[in-house]
């Protein structure tokens, strides 16, 4: 049993160990997915890929989502290349009930992984292609509370930040610095509407996140 789209040819292998498949064809939404993709999540740790892409998933297997999240790391780009691509960007879901017993399901809900690195021409064009597409509806975060913070503790820009500002750095290297610049390149490429959504357990979390990109 391996964890990638040929490893679950083994139904019966999987359903024997107890873990629920899912009941669509993940390699399939995923080809859908990368044609048009609809929502884009910043910040893919494990709290996101349990969460959000449970969530994702329960919506794909209700047919009340066709296509998946695709996923940006903003942080560490390891993440990309040793948790997501060698298993088909599967997730092995495993919760423990109150009572000990545990469910245990395979999530493919998450259909690539990005590096969100202005500095890797392949990996940042292929971010602009997604952020500039006009079906794309929704680009969400979980990056922790300093991740939308520009500021040191002694409320001058971060190092950062001012080496953007200073250098003029385009793009730029501080993730809310990239935000306004894949906005923009969406505005320029027909200004098409898209939802911006903190998902991260801090107050005021969209407020932070439209303060840090307008500034």
């Amino acid at each position: 049993m391996y964890l990638n789209y040929d490893g679950l040819k083994q139904r019966e292998d999987w359903e024997k160990a107890g873990i629920r498949l899912p009941s669509y064809d993940p390699g399939q939404m995923t080809e859908r997915t990368k044609k048009e993709p609809v929502w884009i999540h910043f910040g893919i740790g494990n709290i996101f890929r349990i969460f959000i892409g449970g969530i994702a998933d329960t919506l794909i297997r209700k047919d009340l989502m066709d296509r998946g999240i695709t996923c940006a790391e903003t942080f560490d780009y390891e993440v990309a290349d040793k948790i997501y691509k060698p298993f088909d960007n599967l997730v092995m879901a495993v919760t423990l009930h109150e009572d000990g017993k545990t469910d245990k399901q395979v999530l493919g809900s998450l259909t690539e992984a990005i590096k969100a690195d202005s500095s890797n021409a392949d990996e940042w064009t292929r971010l602009k292609t997604v952020f500039t597409n006009p079906g794309l509806q929704m680009v969400s975060f979980t990056i922790t509370e300093k991740g939308y913070s520009l500021n040191g503790p002694d409320g001058t820009l971060s190092g950062l930040v001012k080496d953007d500002f200073d250098n003029k750095c385009f793009p730029p290297k501080h993730l809310m610095g990239k935000m306004a610049y894949l906005l923009h390149e969406r505005y320029k490429n027909g200004a098409h509407p898209v939802a911006m959504a903190s998902m991260d357990n801090c107050s005021h979390n969209g407020d932070k996140l439209k303060a840090a990109v307008f500034a």
